[in-house]
């Protein structure tokens, strides 16, 4: 830069125009030098300005701007006297481009996997700083993948004064896998606990599946948050969790990463405190939260106290509610006081509604399923719900609700953008189902015919031991109207054990929600069935009714359903009860009721499902109760590890299942993720249930428990369960496997 030669100049223009007692003026700025870099780009950093007296501090600030911008490897000032002042000359040296990037030493990875790891590219400008940041991702890369020893050495060419070849030289090592993870230190809390709560873990057998067994410094860095959590959320406010320490076993094969933890003293509860609340008394606030003095102090149940204390706030207009606690520890007593700090804000209203993102789906679709109108008071659990809603429709990928204050109308516009997915599909092809063996299937699905949320859909199956064609129509707001309107026809063929059948049938139904989470419909089916191809050996209750009867029936359903997602719910619950009657005409006659209970309970990032079903048919006006309307209960979608009907009444004479007037069936799972990214998740199930004859069998139950796979694919929900048969009856298997395509619920 020069700098003393240009004091020197300084001083000797000084002495020159001391008379004046004044600097000379800058009359001209130029900038020499540049080649691919504007020019503007470097002007925006001077701060010497044409007209003003030379200034040295400025020039210097100036330079150190330009070397700030890492573009130049070299910036200098010149002057030059210029119609009685000077010119004031930027004279820079751009650094080289990189027109060429290479890996060299890459076995396990090739270069396009690294390349997307890397934000340099050619055409950049060569940066040291920018092209030793890179390396670095490549090495943190090579980590992540468990080759922990990996090193990465950036070489960079020369090819011309402006141009650089930039090689990446990588020394891959070998894998090295977490061995054992030690914990030192603790004395209250389990290393078992410690462990299970972080995410870093040994290396098993799984875990090529899992990805778990390397070390990775991100995971580790919140491993370290999380082990603090647990003291926290037990009451050791002072606890100091060490760096890990990562030892290399010699064969460098292996590593053991040592966590040393001071727990400190467990603190109580002294106190708990509010101030700023009042819109709210205490006494309202304290009913909302759980911790309570001279209880053990928990991080994890005050974050849920802060937030159900803002729910308290923002479901009754108060927007921008903020709480924050204030931790008073006494280490004499070994107690601490919480203060809630409540920063209200005002009372907020909606404002604007406003839908961006749909390109297909019409506004009034998404429109009708948000819970607040504009001028409404501001609530975020009709925001939520609305979240819900708009979700479930299953017309987009994604889906934000973006509150937007405007402070001083003290109303809150609301943007709601989506990122819409494809709603119709053409499926041809084939497979295999556990119950129907081979099958081939067409499937044309528009799920939001025209944008306007209507469903219509073409299907055809070919099976072993079934076929079934159906066409349906679906408007879940029939001419905008809040009602649902639904209809279809069908023909089927199906091999049941000891006969066929063969049914055509149509349908037409009409629905509407009660509330927000109630909602009851009213279905008219007529089916025309042929029971045929009768075994000599079958029942009298199955050879009673060979020939072709016909079906009348009206059915009524309500459903109460508050789950969070209707294909992977985590909590809420769907509650139903149904009646069909049968009898309007026809040549059947009967009543159908079935009761159905789901509840789900969420547990961190896993699930458990409760669920119950109890089922009654009997006929009426001295007509029998078809086979086809009878219960069979055994196999995936009512008692896992039995096969169809295995679990309830049995022909005396054969032993083939029979169905039942009378199911009684409950199903828990435990659900948690395996790879979430890919919305696959995995279960253990217990499942228990009958079906009867006769109320006075009622009560005797069959038992099975396994275990399951569950997958949004992108055609679908996917089912893969293996069922134990715990109570192994003559001619029955032990175990079996059985898979499902559609919905979970």
């Amino acid at each position: 830069m020069r700098k003393t030669a240009l004091q020197l100049l300084f001083l000797i223009l000084a002495c020159s125009i001391v008379y004046a007692q004044q600097l000379p003026l800058v009359n001209v700025i130029e900038i020499k030098g540049l080649k691919r870099i504007e020019e503007g780009a470097v002007k925006s950093k001077i701060s010497q300005k044409i007209g003003e007296p030379i200034s040295q501090e400025k020039t210097n600030d100036d330079i150190k701007n330009i070397f700030k911008m890492g573009y130049f490897d070299d910036a200098r000032i010149e002057i030059e006297a210029f119609e009685g002042g000077v010119k004031l000359i930027y004279v820079v040296k751009e650094k080289p481009t990189i027109i060429k990037i290479e890996f060299q030493g890459n076995k396990e990875f090739s270069d396009s996997e690294i390349k997307e790891k890397i934000s340099v590219t050619t055409g950049s400008i060569a940066d040291t700083v920018l092209i030793q940041d890179n390396a670095i991702k490549i090495r943190n890369f090579y980590e992540e993948k468990g080759y922990w020893l990996a090193n990465v050495v950036p070489v960079i060419n020369k090819i011309s004064e402006d141009e650089i070849s930039l090689t990446y030289q990588i020394e891959e090592g070998t894998k090295v896998k977490i061995k054992h993870i030690i914990i030192e230190g603790n004395k209250n809390i389990s290393s078992s606990k410690i462990k299970k709560a972080m995410e870093t873990k040994e290396w098993w057998l799984l875990s090529f599946v899992t990805s778990s067994g390397y070390y990775k410094k991100d995971q580790m860095e919140s491993d370290i948050e999380n082990i603090k959590n647990l003291f926290f959320n037990n009451g050791y406010i002072k606890v100091i969790v060490a760096e890990p320490e990562i030892i290399i076993d010699k064969d460098k094969k292996g590593m053991t990463i040592k966590i040393k933890i001071s727990e400190g003293d467990q603190y109580k509860i002294s106190s708990i405190d509010f101030t700023g609340n009042k819109a709210f008394d205490n006494e309202t606030i304290k009913k909302k939260i759980k911790l309570s003095p001279d209880s053990i102090f928990q991080k994890n149940m005050l974050e849920k106290d802060i937030f159900a204390i803002s729910t308290l706030y923002s479901e009754n207009g108060y927007a921008l509610i903020s709480v924050t606690p204030d931790l008073t520890p006494d280490d004499k007593n070994r107690t601490v006081k919480v203060t809630l700090n409540i920063e209200e804000g005002d009372k907020y209203t909606i404002g604007r509604i406003e839908v961006s993102g749909n390109t297909k789906t019409r506004d009034k679709v998404i429109r009708r399923e948000v819970r607040l109108d504009e001028g409404d008071t501001y609530d975020s659990s009709k925001l939520r719900r609305s979240y819900e809603r708009i979700n479930n429709l299953n017309f987009f990928e994604t889906v934000e609700m973006v509150p937007k204050p405007k402070y001083k109308e003290k109303a809150m516009d609301l943007e709601v953008k989506v990122k819409e997915r494809p709603t119709g599909f053409l499926s041809i092809g084939g497979g295999y189902s556990s119950v129907d063996k081979f099958i081939g299937m067409v499937d044309l699905t528009q799920g939001n015919l025209f944008g306007k949320g209507q469903y219509i859909k073409l299907k055809a199956e070919l099976g072993g031991r079934s076929s079934f064609y159906e066409f349906s129509f679906r408007d879940p707001w029939f001419y905008d109207k809040p009602i649902s309107f639904s209809a279809g026809i069908y023909r089927t063929t199906r091999e049941y054990i000891d006969y066929d059948k063969k049914a055509f049938g149509a349908y037409i139904g009409f629905g509407k929600d009660l509330s927000e989470y109630w909602r009851a419909d009213i279905t008219y089916n007529f089916e025309r069935a042929t029971v045929f191809n009768i075994d000599d050996e079958a029942s009298s209750v199955v050879k009673d009714q060979e020939g072709t009867l016909t079906t009348s029936s009206i059915s009524t359903t309500f459903v109460r359903d508050s789950r969070d997602n209707f294909l992977d719910p985590s909590r809420g619950s769907r509650n139903s009860l149904s009646l069909t009657f049968a009898g309007l005409g026809g040549t059947n006659a009967f009543v159908k009721t079935l009761i159905d209970s789901g509840w789900y309970f969420p547990i961190g990032d896993t699930t458990i499902m409760l669920r119950g079903r109890f089922g009654y048919a009997k006929g009426i006006f001295n007509k029998k109760l078809p086979l086809y309307e009878r219960f069979y209960v055994g196999g995936i979608h009512t008692i896992r590890g039995l096969g169809f009907g295995e679990a309830g009444p049995r022909d005396e004479l054969t032993g083939d299942p029979i169905g039942g007037t009378e199911e009684l069936i409950f199903n828990t799972e435990y659900i948690f993720p395996i790879l979430p990214e890919m919305k696959l998740k995995g279960l253990v199930f217990f499942d228990t249930g009958n079906s009867y004859e006769d109320f006075k069998d009622f009560g005797s139950l069959r038992y099975t428990a396994g275990v399951g796979f569950r997958w949004i694919s992108p055609i679908g929900p996917v089912r893969l369960e293996w069922g134990y048969n715990l109570d192994k009856k003559h001619n029955e298997s032990s175990n079996k496997f059985e898979f499902a395509f559609g919905s979970f619920f």
